[in-house]
């Protein structure tokens, strides 16, 4: 009987990896209000990075500024592990999902992605809206 309802079944798609601009930029459209967060730990901010360390098969690079400051920051992005059943996974140690800045002193965060297609995103952020409870 199992035999018989697994073989009406239709075989399932195949699945994307994510690892292209094409695969991650609608996901990242749809998702830009956690690109970044702030969590006020242990008397500083950590600014968190996390949902972009995530989707970052299909990136070349991340830029980002605190506070509007001229300071321009390059993320370190972990290698995107191609040919595995999960290409996105984080794996590497040395890699944190964030960084860490005195108490109060992210007030706003600016975000400039580049894709592996040479297109660009980018979103600016207040600390309210992605300060973590």
């Amino acid at each position: 009987m199992a035999a018989a309802l697994v073989a009406g079944l239709a075989a399932p798609a195949s699945a994307q990896n994510f690892t292209t601009a094409a695969e991650i930029r609608p996901i990242l459209e749809a998702t830009r209000a956690n690109w970044v967060a702030v969590r006020e730990y242990d008397g500083r901010d950590l600014v968190y990075f996390t949902h972009l360390i995530a989707w970052r098969c299909g990136l070349t690079e991340v830029k980002f500024t605190i506070n509007d400051a001229s300071q321009i920051y390059v993320w370190p992005l972990e290698p995107c592990y191609e040919g595995t059943a999960q290409p996105n996974a984080i794996k590497a140690e040395e890699y944190l999902p964030y960084v860490e800045l005195p108490l109060g002193a992210a007030q706003t965060i600016a975000v400039v992605m580049t894709l592996d297609d040479g297109s660009v995103l980018s979103g600016g952020y207040g600390r309210a809206a992605v300060l973590m409870p």
